[in-house]
C-alpha cells in the first residue's frame, strides 16, 4: 500500500467509529475489503488483467467458503445479501468506465459491464453447483487445496507464467511476443493461498467454526493484511467480528502509534536503506570486502523495517476496525539462537507451515519407526526449502531455505547433546555470542534471498570473506 492509501484507510476507520451504532461494522469491513481488493490491484500490461484477478480473488473465497459448508446447513438470507453485494460490486465498478470521475477506483478503466456480467454468472453458476452437489466431500476439499497449489506454481514460476502472459496477451488480441513474467501480478495471493488452504485443511480435521459468506470474504481479503500479511486464523477473525466493539481514544492511541511506528519504519527507514542495500547491480560492481558486508548489513536492516514496518501499519489499521492482528516480528535479530529466531520472525507464517506441514509430517515419519534425527533432519530442511520457494521457485531461495534448515538441524542436534553433558559457560558471555552468531548466520543467509543467480551469491559471499575468485 501507498502512503495515501493508509491514511485514507486510517481515516474510513475513524470516520466510521462515529456511526458504529447506526452503520454495521461487519458489513462496512465487507464492503471496503471487496473495494480495496479492487484498489489496491495494480494496473498490468494484459488488457483487463487488473480488474479480473480481484474477482478472481474474490470468487476463490465464494467457492471454498461453499466447499467448506457443512451438509446440513444452507444459505442464510445473510448468505444472499452478500452474494448480492459482491455482484452488486463488480457491476458498479464495470459501470464506472462510463464515469470518469469514478476511475480512480481501479488502476484503469474496467471492461465492459456486459463481459463482467457474463463472468458473474458463470461464477455464481459454479458456487450454486459445489453448494449443492460438492460441499464437504474430502476429495472436493483435497482438490482445491492441489488447485491452489497450482495456481501458486504458476504465479511463483518464471517461465510457467511467461507462458501463461502469452496466452493471455493473445486472448487479449494482443502480441505474445511482449509477455513477461511480472505481467501477472496477483496481489496479496500468497497469503489469500495460505488463508484459503488453512480454512479448508481445518474443515478436513473438522476444525472450522461455521461462517457465513461476508465474515468468510473479509477474512480472505481483508484490506491491512491482504498485501504482506499477517497470517490470521479464521476462529480468532470470527471471534474479533462477533465481539461488540467501540472505538475508544485509548484505542485510537494505541493504534496511531503503531501507525507512527510503521510508517517509520517502512518510508523512512526502510526507504533510506533501499539506496544502498545490497542488490543485483551493486553486488558486481564492488570488489571490497568491506563495502561488501556494509550493502549486506544495510539489505539485512532494509528489510526487517520494511516487512515488519508493514506490519506495524497493518496491525494499527486493523485495530482502528476492532480487528486485532496477530503479532508478526518480536525483535528478532536480538535472539540468542536460530530456532528463537524463527519463532520470532514472521512468526505467522512460521506458524501456518508448523501447523499444515512440519507437524503432519514428523508424525507420519514417525510411525515409519525412523531414526527421529533424520526425521528432524528431513522434515526442517523440507520446510524451510518450502517457506523458501514460497517466495519464489528459483534456485536462489531454494538455496536460502535449505540453508535455514540445515541451522536449524544443527542448533536442534546442539541442545540435545548439551541435555547430557554438562557443559560451563558464562550465561552473559553465551547469550551476546548467540546473538551475534544468529545474526551473522541469518545476514550472510540473505545474500541469496537479495540475489537473483546462484553465482551472483557465491561470488559476494567469496567477496564477503575475502576468498579470491
Amino acid at each position: 500500500m501507498t502512503l495515501t492509501q493508509i491514511l485514507l484507510f486510517a481515516a474510513l476507520a475513524l470516520l466510521a467509529g462515529r456511526f458504529y451504532k447506526v452503520v454495521n461494522r461487519n458489513w462496512l469491513l465487507f464492503v471496503a475489503s471487496v473495494l480495496a481488493v479492487f484498489w489496491l490491484q495494480p494496473a498490468s500490461a494484459i488488457r483487463n488483467l487488473f480488474f479480473f484477478l480481484p474477482c478472481l480473488s474474490l470468487s476463490l473465497a465464494a467457492l471454498v467458503w461453499s466447499l467448506t459448508l457443512p451438509r446440513d446447513v444452507g444459505f442464510k438470507r445473510e448468505d444472499w445479501r452478500a452474494v448480492a453485494l459482491l455482484v452488486g460490486l463488480a457491476l458498479f465498478l464495470s459501470a464506472t468506465r462510463y464515469f470518469e470521475s469514478l476511475c480512480c477506483l481501479t488502476a484503469s478503466r474496467p471492461p465492459q459491464i456486459e463481459l463482467v456480467a457474463f463472468l458473474l454468472v458463470l461464477i455464481s453458476a459454479l458456487v450454486i453447483i459445489i453448494f449443492r452437489l460438492g460441499r464437504g466431500r474430502t476429495w472436493l476439499l483435497n482438490l482445491a487445496v492441489l488447485f491452489i497449489l497450482l495456481l501458486f506454481i504458476v504465479l511463483k514460476s518464471e517461465p510457467v507464467a511467461l507462458r501463461v502472459s502469452a496466452g493471455l496477451r493473445s486472448l487479449g488480441g494482443q502480441d505474445p511476443q511482449l509477455a513477461s513474467s511480472l505481467d501477472i501480478g496477483w496481489l496479496g495471493f500468497s497469503y489469500i493461498a495460505f488463508r484459503l488452504i488453512h480454512t479448508l485443511r481445518d474443515r478436513l480435521a473438522g476444525r472450522l467454526p461455521q461462517v457465513s459468506l461476508r465474515d468468510f470474504v473479509t477474512y480472505i481479503v481483508f484490506f491491512p493484511a491482504l498485501t504482506a500479511g499477517p497470517i490470521d486464523r479464521i476462529q480468532r477473525f470470527q471471534g474479533d467480528l462477533q465481539r461488540n466493539f467501540t472505538l475508544q481514544p485509548d484505542q485510537i492511541f494505541s493504534a496511531g502509534r503503531r501507525l507512527v511506528t510503521g510508517l517509520f519504519m517502512k518510508f523512512i527507514l526502510a526507504d533510506g536503506l533501499a539506496f544502498f542495500a545490497l542488490n543485483s547491480i551493486n553486488a558486481v560492481q564492488t570488489q571490497s570486502s568491506i563495502w561488501m558486508w556494509l550493502l549486506l548489513l544495510a539489505f539485512s536492516f532494509r528489510l526487517f523495517f520494511d516487512f515488519a514496518g508493514y506490519t506495524q501499519i497493518a496491525i494499527g489499521l486493523g485495530m482502528l476496525f476492532g480487528i486485532f492482528l496477530p503479532e508478526n516480528f518480536d525483535r528478532p535479530y536480538l535472539k540468542p539462537n536460530i530456532t528463537a529466531f524463527w519463532n520470532s520472525w514472521h512468526i505467522t507464517l512460521a506458524q501456518w507451515f508448523r501447523s499444515y506441514y512440519f507437524n503432519p509430517l514428523t508424525r507420519f515419519l514417525r510411525i515409519r519407526n525412523l531414526p527421529v534425527w533424520l526425521i528432524i533432519l528431513f522434515a526442517q530442511l523440507s520446510t524451510m526449502a518450502l517457506i523458501g520457494l514460497w517466495h519464489g521457485l528459483t534456485w536462489n531461495f531454494l538455496a536460502w531455505g535449505l540453508w535455514h534448515g540445515g541451522g536449524l538441524f544443527v542448533h536442534n542436534q546442539w541442545v540435545q547433546f548439551t541435555k547430557t553433558r554438562r557443559i560451563v559457560r558464562n550465561p552473559k558471555l553465551s547469550l551476546s555470542f548467540g546473538i551475534f552468531a544468529t545474526f551473522a548466520f541469518v545476514t550472510l543467509g540473505w545474500v541469496w534471498f537479495a540475489l537473483p543467480q546462484p553465482a551472483d551469491a557465491l561470488r559476494v559471499l567469496r567477496i564477503l570473506f575475502g576468498i579470491a575468485a
